[in-house]
């Protein structure tokens, strides 16, 4: 009899321990008021709130936690979380009460205003975050890092207000958002980061950047389940939206506006870089200001397998698209840029070269419609060299009108600004094939295209009426506008191309890499 009470009395320790672990008793919402609070409080009601961001920083949260900041409250400093929530009980960070979002001013003396580094399983939302200083410096809005950690799971970034941020335009890992991997000791990546329906406006010198040591091929352990969607960013000194070191990302649906506007340096709008798999579907990029690259899109090197589909370029500086890799290979470093697919994209008003192929090789470039506008000089298609030159690319049924003149040919000098003189046919690259384009308007140097239609006629671009707009100043508006845009976005290409685009979703191809023992 004592033996089986002994052993009822371990199973019912075991059952309650197993409860205790698998469920979360411990949650708590904490409140944070700047205005009502006292950092004496509990902080786990309304009427008895917190008053710091030190109180935040100083407390130890556990799964399943909230962290609440009052709307309309406001703090100068710094907020940084050291815990992570588990599997399905993330902690948030989070607003309540109705009002403007929480805002916290870095004023310039904190590198981040929000830092995420080594947690996991977390959710940030519906905050607004500033970062002026007196001088340029390495500034951030949000910093999510994983530094000698392994895999960081499930971390969201959503709704924030991001704006004034004057980092330094001498470094592209300062600006809005930033997520960074590193390892020197463990090997480090995210599985499941999102980032998405950010408003970033007036930030140096990216808007949504990455940084990452784990980008070469000789120790490559790429990020995986990485999602930016429905962003907004303007008045950007450098770079727009740049993932590194991923695999399978999916960049949809951002508005990037006025890229490059401040560092006088080779930036673009939305590009990646030694990234396999990503897939860039429905984003607008428009008014990239310079010729130092300067385009809408990129397709970066060391990288595999980039795909553009249904995106909308127009009024950059340095044109549609770049497609572009040092051709020197180096196995541990670069593996080149190879297998870009740009099919369905629609450029309009894009100046000095509509596509610029510099290095890349296996490339397709198929169903897009580009047209440019009167007054306009064009390379349409620009063959360049980079450490060599490009092979095997082939341009099918993509539909070219030029208004003003559009030309056809590869680099023969390069100007300091960075745009290029041009000479007819390809050069030294090999494999340039073009197979039943349309060609409308005054062309120069038109390609050898056997199948291709030749027409003067310069038709009107297909539109679609009354873009939505959005004021970054007023920043309420916005998710009635990202649900007004994305519709309008649909309508434009359902019209250009006479049928609904069917979006995409990304794969991963490269195989996955255990975890490094987290």
């Amino acid at each position: 009899m004592t033996s089986t009470f002994w052993r009822t009395a371990s199973f019912c320790v075991f059952w309650l321990a197993c409860l205790a672990c698998s469920s979360p008793l411990r949650a708590s919402s904490f409140y944070v008021d700047s205005a009502q609070g006292n950092d004496a409080n509990a902080g786990t009601s309304r009427g008895r709130p917190w008053k710091t961001l030190e109180k935040i920083n100083a407390t130890d949260f556990h799964p399943g936690d909230r962290i609440l900041l009052k709307a309309g409250s406001k703090w100068v400093g710094q907020l940084v979380l050291h815990n992570s929530g588990s599997a399905g009980h993330p902690i948030k960070i989070d607003r309540y009460g109705d009002g403007a979002r929480p805002r916290i001013d870095g004023e310039g003396n904190v590198e981040n205003v929000v830092q995420l580094q080594n947690v996991q399983q977390v959710e940030l939302r519906n905050l607004e975050l500033t970062n002026h200083g007196d001088t340029e410096g390495v500034r951030r809005g949000v910093l999510i890092a994983a530094v000698d950690y392994g895999t960081a799971h499930h971390i969201v970034i959503g709704d924030l207000y991001i704006h004034d941020v004057n980092g330094t335009n001498k470094k592209k890992e300062t600006g809005g958002i930033l997520f960074r991997t590193m390892g020197s000791t463990k090997p480090s990546r995210f599985d499941d980061l999102l980032i998405e329906r950010n408003i970033i406006w007036k930030v140096d010198r990216s808007a949504i950047g990455a940084q990452s040591n784990e980008f070469a091929r000789s120790k490559w352990y790429p990020s995986h389940g990485v999602v930016i969607r429905d962003n907004y960013a303007e008045d950007i000194g450098g770079d727009g939206i740049v993932p590194w070191a991923t695999d399978g990302a999916l960049i949809e649906h951002n508005i990037v506006l006025h890229c490059n506007h401040r560092a006088g340096s080779y930036n673009a709008g939305i590009w990646q870089w030694s990234t396999d798999n990503s897939l860039f579907q429905l984003n607008e990029a428009a008014f990239t200001h310079t010729t130092l690259d300067g385009e809408g899109f990129d397709s970066d090197y060391n990288s595999r397998n980039t795909h553009f589909i249904y995106n909308y370029s127009h009024d950059n500086e340095g044109g549609f698209m770049l497609i572009c890799t040092p051709v020197k290979r180096d196995e541990k470093e670069n593996w080149g840029n190879t297998g870009t697919l740009i099919d369905y994209n629609i450029s309009r008003n894009d100046h000095t070269r509509a596509i610029n192929l510099q290095g890349a090789d296996q490339t397709t470039v198929e169903h897009n419609a580009v047209y440019e506008s009167a007054g306009d000089n064009v390379n349409i298609v620009q063959v360049t060299n980079w450490e060599g030159w490009s092979k095997d690319a082939v341009f099918r049924n993509n539909t070219f009108a030029a208004a003003g003149v559009g030309s056809y040919g590869h680099e023969s000098k390069r100007i300091a600004d960075g745009t290029y003189e041009i000479t007819p046919g390809w050069g030294e690259a090999s494999g340039i094939r073009f197979e039943g384009n349309t060609y409308l308007g005054n062309q120069m140097n038109l390609p050898v295209d056997p199948q291709g239609k030749v027409d003067a006629t310069v038709p009107k671009p297909v539109t679609e009426p009354e873009e939505p707009q959005f004021d970054p100043a007023a920043p309420d508006n916005f998710s009635a506008y990202i649900a007004k845009h994305r519709a309008w976005m649909l309508r434009l290409f359902e019209k250009q191309f006479g049928t609904r685009p069917h979006l995409l979703q990304p794969h991963t191809l490269s195989s996955v890499v255990a975890d490094a023992g987290v």
